[in-house]
């Protein structure tokens, strides 16, 4: 929706957006499950020149985050575009007429001069090949495709992962489920969440008074920089500040949780920052729970109404919970297949060489194509930082297409290298490399041990890189 809006503000309204799911909002419209509440305060996890004075709470429930996309769909007339239901299959560069040739699995054709690809970074749902799993006689759900009917009263549950779903799912139904396994590969680090409802009467005064709403929403990206830039990705200058949001996350432990036993199957073993942290105030508590279970033993394979783990223990279920994430590096770089200039296949280019895109959004020999799911261009911990970076850099360059009079854009083979050069070097010094991140199985690492998803610069150098990067970096005809 963002790069919609962009391309309405540049002229080009001709546009289609083409839409897997059955309506609009992406990650807010597919999880429904109880507990689901953005991680990023809500006046930053918005768009800048679209704020919402109205959220109930200082972290929004998904519910408010669904709305909000339906709001910014409507006011911008996004909606009349949108094919919902539309399954891509692949993309394919016409050279001869210069355009994307686009095919749906309903068999559909669509041509466009420009091709955007923003299928989001988490949006291909992974279930691991658990022995066994055909074979259960309960019921499995995946948190991406939650019943709204789904009601665990008295339910005999396991969940399996404890990513950051699993931490806003598991109190909800340990508040219900006569019994919840949780099974866990690996422990995250959870600090407290500062959450709290946000009063109609402050509500009034960013809607009276905008300024304000700003500058609430300038002291939380502070934080949020303090976090990402200086005690991750500058994790070997600031050792200091990593090491204190770790001593954050171990004391919030030790005063939630009363067992020293579970304590300790909870305690990372990794650096923080090398797997997603997360916030909440009552993942821990819920082990105090004695119909909560922690089992850390590795699953051997699932019968008709058991998870068996490796030690030979089964505990009997009657529902089988699975959060366990996406699938981002071997089917969501791209989503779809994509072919580029003489027949060159994208995911097979980043997998066989090295996953890149020159400033997260272009690659070579990929022409009028904008890629805004893509390799070292998440940056900062609200994805609308990223967004909107994408946006003013499409504005960059598609005013120089236009100064120009040409018909293409291609990134230059040299400058993707130097700025894939750069990224690497920067990220030298991040908790990726500096740090202990062995032991974390996290998803920001791909199949060639290389943390490729964030873009290694504060939010303030990634927008303005956006708006400064060289023209002359492209190839036009």
């Amino acid at each position: 929706m963002g790069a919609a809006i962009e391309l309405d503000r540049l002229g080009l309204s001709d546009t289609v957006i083409l839409e897997r799911e059955d309506d609009l909002g992406g990650t807010w419209h597919v999880n429904r499950y109880p507990g689901l509440a953005v991680d990023i305060a809500s006046m930053t996890y918005s768009y800048s020149f679209e704020p919402n004075p109205y959220w109930s709470r200082l972290f929004a429930p998904g519910a408010e985050l669904k709305q909000y996309a339906e709001h910014v769909a409507d006011k911008y007339r996004l909606r009349e575009r949108m094919r919902f239901s539309t399954v891509v299959d692949a993309a394919c560069w016409d050279e001869e007429n210069s355009w994307w040739r686009v095919t749906t699995a309903a068999g559909e054709v669509y041509t466009g001069r420009y091709l955007v690809t923003a299928t989001g970074f988490l949006s291909q749902p992974y279930t691991p090949p658990f022995a066994g799993i055909d074979d259960f006689t309960g019921r499995i759900v995946h948190t991406t495709d939650w019943p709204d009917d789904l009601d665990l009263t008295g339910r005999r549950v396991a969940i399996i992962g404890t990513g950051a779903t699993s931490v806003q799912l598991v109190p909800e139904i340990a508040a219900v489920a006569d019994e919840l396994t949780v099974h866990q590969r690996t422990p995250i680090w959870v600090v407290p969440k500062p959450d709290f409802p946000i009063p109609r009467l402050m509500q009034r005064m960013f809607a009276a008074i905008p300024v304000t709403q700003r500058i609430g929403r300038a002291i939380n990206t502070t934080i949020l920089e303090a976090l990402m830039v200086i005690g991750v990705l500058r994790f070997r200058q600031a050792k200091p500040l990593n090491r204190m949001a770790a001593v954050l996350g171990r004391v919030h432990l030790r005063l939630s949780v009363h067992d020293k036993q579970t304590r300790r199957a909870l305690t990372p073993h990794y650096d923080f920052g090398c797997k997603r942290p997360t916030f909440s105030n009552k993942y821990f508590t819920a082990f105090n729970q004695r119909n909560v279970h922690l089992e850390t033993s590795p699953i051997d394979h699932i019968t008709s109404d058991a998870v068996v783990t490796v030690d030979g223990h089964a505990r009997p279920i009657d529902t089988l919970v699975l959060a366990t994430g996406f699938n981002i590096w071997d089917v969501n770089f791209p989503a779809f297949e994509v072919i580029g200039r003489e027949g060159k296949n994208l995911g097979k280019w980043w997998r066989d060489a090295r996953f890149q895109a020159y400033e997260g959004i272009t690659m070579p020999m990929f022409p009028n194509m904008f890629s805004l799911n893509s390799p070292y261009s998440y940056s900062g911990l609200s994805y609308f930082t990223t967004i909107e970076a994408q946006m003013k850099h499409m504005a960059r360059l598609l005013g120089e297409v236009r100064r120009r009079g040409a018909r293409t854009f291609e990134v230059s083979e040299q400058a993707n290298r130097e700025f894939l050069d750069h990224v690497t070097d920067r990220l030298g010094d991040s908790v990726f490399y500096a740090g202990r991140c062995a032991s974390a199985h996290s998803y920001y690492f791909n199949q060639h041990s290389e943390a490729a998803l964030l873009r290694p610069t504060s939010t303030i150098t990634t927008h303005r890189e956006a708006s400064r990067f060289p023209l002359g970096d492209y190839l036009y005809s």
